[in-house]
């Protein structure tokens, strides 16, 4: 054991992981307001995770050598699921290339092209959501993004193959919802059976019918389309040769699992917040994208769905704020700690997205989406359907509080509301006076709130379960 690591919880590994798994926001919370930071968690199966907050530090992680700090590795999690060709768990040189096929994918114009087919499939969506009555979006939202990336991204065409995957994909990404299931020592043993089992068996039809569907699409030859998959076919590696179908199918669940659930749940944080601050709908609903854009950042500021993006794994012996990592040490940047420090956004706990008006993202201060040379590939396509969604939606709704705040859970490596995001949706109403000047949209029913519009202290937490489980263990926060 490393003796230079910074502080940790006396606790044992064992009730560190519990304590990260049920409640992480009030585990970090707690654990910087007892130690500083850097901190140390203790992770059973994973080792030790040390915390950096400090922007130096982390600017420090990010831009480190590649041989030195294996992001890869640190990811190691994730291969049941994406495969052992993700650009996400592969490092130096062979992750670089990888990069280098897969960013033409995820910018430019081909991003532009998939607009129309993301807004029809959110009208569609939208179309269905009822009104003055509570409901949950979480789910609804999963159904979206989950569309969006297998018509936009595997360029699937409505049929039965897509009606299968609709079903399959879900199902495979449920295995990840067991703290048991992510720790890749138990998923050696777990192999065929119980939960594990049953993701195998799943994970082997969805390949069935994406190996099936990469050879007919080889075989149609180049064409007009411009889902992802058709530019994966026509990439080529540094020696000119095509990309396996291995390699093909593995970057396709790449995006699943990076642009599925964390998407869903960055929308569905974003009506939880909108719920409690009816201001910012009614100028979510002028057409401002420069406010919109503010508050996508802000909605990503307060609601980080990834809490340490990328941990990287140390290979070669790194100094860092004054400490010296040796070999197995994984470092990783604090994201939520780094977006709710006073220092860097004052009143930290409010949901004010005019703060982003006033200054651009910080590079090592903002983290949604990681960064360095291994910033999130699909951010641009996330911010895109985040526009998309929140624009209509807006255009379309006014949205209040279905019951208390309640504190965000965890679903695989990220975390989402802890109530689905149970929200009630109002028509917009634009009425007009005589002189054709529209009024306000806001239901009668719906309480004023302050003009800033925003949350000014944190809110208070109902998930009886979590929070007593968490409170046995002395890891609870009213910050969550």
């Amino acid at each position: 054991m490393q003796a230079n690591l910074p502080p940790t919880s006396p606790m044992p590994a064992l009730l560190q992981t519990i304590g990260w798994w049920l409640r992480p926001l009030g585990f970090m919370e707690k654990m910087r307001a007892r130690y500083g930071t850097p901190f140390t968690m203790k992770l059973s199966g994973q080792g030790n995770f040390v915390v950096l907050t400090d922007p130096a530090d982390i600017r420090a992680l990010l831009t480190a050598p590649p041989e030195v700090l294996h992001p890869g590795e640190g990811a190691a999690l994730l291969e049941p699921v994406v495969g052992p060709n993700s650009v996400i768990l592969l490092d130096e040189g062979r992750h670089m290339e990888q990069r280098k096929l897969m960013l033409p994918a995820f910018h430019g114009d081909r991003m532009q092209r998939l607009t129309g087919l993301m807004a029809e499939l959110t009208d569609r969506e939208l179309d269905r959501w009822p009104l003055d009555q509570p409901v949950e979006l979480h789910e609804r939202l999963q159904a979206l993004t989950l569309e969006i990336i297998l018509r936009a991204v595997f360029g699937l065409d409505e049929g039965p193959r897509l009606d299968r995957l609709r079903e399959l994909m879900p199902q495979i990404l449920t295995f990840g919802e067991s703290p048991v299931s992510l720790m890749p020592p138990l998923q050696r043993l777990m192999r065929g059976r119980g939960r594990f089992g049953r993701f195998e068996r799943d994970r082997a039809q969805a390949d069935v019918e994406l190996y099936a569907l990469i050879e007919e699409r080889r075989q149609e030859g180049a064409g007009e389309r411009d889902d992802i998959l058709s530019m994966l076919l026509g990439a080529r590696h540094s020696d000119g040769s095509p990309m396996a179908d291995v390699e093909i199918r593995d970057e396709l669940m790449t995006a699943l699992v990076a642009g599925h659930e964390t998407t869903a749940s960055s929308l569905s944080f974003s009506f939880e917040q909108l719920a409690r601050s009816p201001e910012v709908t009614e100028r979510l609903a002028s057409d401002d994208d420069a406010y919109l854009d503010a508050t996508i950042n802000e909605v990503l500021r307060r609601r980080p769905v990834l809490l340490i993006p990328e941990p990287r794994l140390v290979k070669q012996p790194f100094e860092v704020g004054g400490i010296t990592y040796e070999p197995g040490v994984v470092l990783t940047a604090g994201a939520y700690l780094v977006h709710h420090d006073p220092a860097i956004y004052p009143d930290p706990y409010a949901f004010k997205p005019e703060r982003f008006l006033e200054r651009k993202p910080g590079t090592y201060t903002f983290l949604p989406f990681g960064g360095g040379r291994r910033r999130c590939l699909g951010a641009s396509f996330a911010q895109l359907e985040m526009r998309i969604v929140l624009r209509e939606a807006a255009r379309r709704f006014t949205v209040s509080a279905a019951g208390p705040r309640t504190a965000p859970a965890r679903r695989m490596i990220t975390i989402t509301p802890g109530d689905g995001a149970r929200v009630v949706l109002h028509a917009r109403r634009k009425a007009r006076t005589d002189s054709g000047t529209k009024t306000s949209s806001r239901p009668a029913s719906q309480a004023k709130v302050p003009s800033s519009g925003v949350v000014t202290s944190p809110e208070p937490i109902i998930n009886a379960r979590a929070a007593s489980t968490a409170s046995v263990i002395g890891l609870t926060s009213a910050n969550d």
